[in-house]
């Protein structure tokens, strides 16, 4: 079996990949990158190909890789100045204060009923 040979991937795994590689384009990587990182992350997840024969039958799947994505928004939060993101958590306090409120008159008014 040549390298690169993608026979022993499952249906599924190959669409896995090529969500993830949609993923990864849409964030401004090339073709082939985006491409090769995919495969990448599949391989960590499931072990490589599943079909009979490929290594890591019969093992769980680990999750882990695909979600380190969510990571990025927390690192681009911590890089904006720090009074920007106090009147960011401020605005969101007076959203909640005003939402809880809101839910409070809607119980009274149920009660009533």
């Amino acid at each position: 079996m040549p390298r690169g040979d993608k026979s022993k991937y499952t249906d599924k795994q190959k669409r896995q990949a090529e969500h993830i590689e949609e993923g990864y384009e849409e964030r401004g990587l090339g073709e082939k990158e985006a491409e090769r990182r995919a495969w990448a992350t599949v391989n960590k997840m499931t072990g490589g190909g599943k079909k009979p024969g490929g290594s890591g039958r019969g093992q769980k799947v680990n999750k882990g890789p695909a979600n380190k994505g969510g990571k990025l928004g927390g690192k681009a939060a911590a890089a904006r100045p720090a009074a920007e993101r106090s009147k960011s958590a401020k605005k969101a306090a007076v959203t909640r204060k005003k939402r809880a409120g809101a839910s409070t008159k809607k119980k009274a008014a149920r009660k009533k009923k």
